[in-house]
């Protein structure tokens, strides 16, 4: 289906054995996705952390029966075995260190089992209000309150961002998002 579909199309597909779901973004959820993808590229380059962003990479794992295509991807910690590659194949490589999902409305394939099942390391869910983070252990996710990818963050703080982006606008958000996690690298170094 995913090929018959064509890269040309502006819905998403997560599928789980029989249960296929088909999603078409609004700006909400753009605005919203746009805004994290630009706080992960900050929390990067101001840890001194290489990045392979791979967007809504189609994550697939035929033997599983599961795919599913995030709102965002990202290579951090496997980013120098990937940097080169052109197509991802999840039967030889590593899946993405963290994704991103942005769901404003409940989704029909659970995507922490979907994710979990692909060996995802963290998972970072947005509702329109709050940002969880999981972190995988023994194939199950867990809710924490500071991601593994970047331990000097407190996750409930990026959701107040988000939201003062509304009120501020973007660059002014993400110029008082990079004031914020200077201050947290400083503080972690004390």
């Amino acid at each position: 289906m995913l090929a018959e579909m064509g890269d040309e199309r502006n819905s998403r597909i997560a599928y789980d054995n029989e249960i296929v779901e088909i999603i078409t973004s609004l700006m909400p959820h753009e605005n919203s996705n746009r805004l994290i993808e630009a706080f992960v590229g900050l929390l990067c380059e101001e840890l001194g952390l290489e990045v392979k962003s791979t967007g809504s990479l189609i994550l697939t794992r035929d033997d599983l029966e599961k795919g599913g295509e995030p709102d965002s991807s990202y290579y951090i910690q496997n980013e120098s075995i990937v940097r080169d590659k052109e197509n991802i194949d999840l039967e030889t490589d590593p899946p993405p260190d963290l994704v991103l999902e942005v769901e404003y409305s409940r989704p029909k394939v659970d995507k922490l089992s979907l994710y979990a099942a692909m060996g995802i390391p963290e998972f970072w869910r947005y509702n329109g209000t709050v940002l969880r983070v999981y972190v995988i252990s023994a194939g199950q996710y867990t809710e924490v309150e500071t991601s593994l990818t970047f331990p000097v963050v407190l996750v409930k703080q990026i959701s107040q961002f988000i939201l003062q982006a509304k009120q501020d606008g973007q660059m002014s958000t993400i110029r008082a998002f990079r004031t914020w996690v200077r201050q947290q690298i400083n503080e972690s170094q004390i």
